[in-house]
């Protein structure tokens, strides 16, 4: 009888034990099956604003590489502009592998996509964070800044940053790479501190150096006169600051997280990426905007006389005014 009384307690252990496996093993099965249809849903509406973005920013780079009238922001702005062009192409490519071959892409193009992504990604931040330091120094010492700003240094920045950005991508594909049979986990280690390090440093030079110039702007003594250019970089240094950042954040964390799948199959990824694309969508929509706006109002004009006035670095005038070159005929609307 005692033997009997044993045995069902044992069989009724492992019933309730496989229960709890078979009830944790369904929980797994919906929760990914939630997360498939999730990264679905964000791929195919990364599909649909992928496209925007790269015709506006197509517009915006193909206006202002061909303008007359430059200053020294030009080079970074066309710059920037290609960042985001590069950074929409492969998360477009990306998606639409997804979409039409469900999850079966090959691993060696979605390792050079991502290569690209974060390439474009390290550059664009870069050149912003460029940005905001010229324009502080414009502002501080507007003289010595004219005067002593020797021509091609927009040239040469971008330059080097143009070999800095792609060289954190190429080390990581080279060392951390399963697929090239390059993998060296202490190399890597490396690498991956080398990238977040260089990442935080953009972010509090960025956040300092726009905070500085938006007191000193706000609170000096000394009057400044703000230009659609200024206009223009503030609303992408805080585009940037509240979308750029976090993207930045998440990459980060992704690097030191590879083991976790669940984390970056099942977690936010797909978010934040599509969080990034509106940015630069909006981002195109700021040259837009600045340059078509006048006293509150839109106005018609060409396209390429929205642009240019959208990264003007003289001040209007009261009397009416004046054109990227400083000739009012050049505001007659169409």
């Amino acid at each position: 009888m005692e033997i009997e009384n044993t045995s069902g307690a044992l069989l009724s252990m492992d019933l309730r034990t496989s229960l709890r496996d078979i009830t944790t093993l369904d929980k797994n099965n919906i929760h990914f099956s939630l997360c498939s249809i999730e990264f679905q849903v964000m791929s195919l509406l990364s599909l649909i604003i992928s496209p925007v973005g790269m015709v506006l920013n197509g517009i915006v780079l193909w206006f202002l590489a061909f303008q007359n009238h430059r200053n020294a922001f030009s080079a970074y702005i066309i710059n920037l502009v290609v960042a985001d062009f590069l950074f929409l192409c492969s998360h477009f490519i990306f998606s639409l592998l997804i979409v039409l071959t469900h999850y079966t892409i090959l691993m060696y193009i979605r390792q050079i996509l991502d290569t690209v992504t974060i390439f474009a990604y390290f550059f664009g931040l870069s050149i912003i964070t460029i940005i905001s330091i010229e324009c502080w120094l414009s502002v501080m010492w507007p003289i010595w800044y004219h005067c002593q700003r020797l021509r091609l240094t927009s040239a040469v920045i971008c330059v080097l940053l143009w070999v800095v950005s792609l060289l954190f991508p190429a080390l990581q594909m080279k060392t951390c790479s399963l697929l090239l049979n390059t993998l060296d986990n202490s190399r890597c280690e490396i690498i991956n501190f080398i990238s977040s390090a260089w990442l935080i440093v953009l972010f509090v030079v960025l956040c300092c150096f726009s905070l500085i110039l938006l007191l000193r702007i706000s609170c000096g003594s000394q009057q400044v006169h703000v230009t659609r250019l200024y206009v223009t970089i503030s609303l992408r240094v805080l585009f940037c600051l509240l979308f750029g950042i976090p993207f930045g954040i998440y990459w980060m964390v992704d690097q030191w997280n590879e083991e976790n799948f669940s984390f970056r199959a099942c977690g936010f990824s797909h978010d934040i990426l599509y969080l990034y694309c509106i940015n630069i969508c909006a981002n195109a929509t700021v040259y837009f905007l600045v340059g078509s706006i006048r006293h509150g109002k839109f106005q018609r004009m060409t396209l390429k006389l929205i642009l240019q006035r959208a990264i003007q670095d003289t001040p209007e005038e009261d009397g009416g005014e004046r054109g990227p070159s400083g000739n009012p005929e050049e505001l007659r609307t169409v």
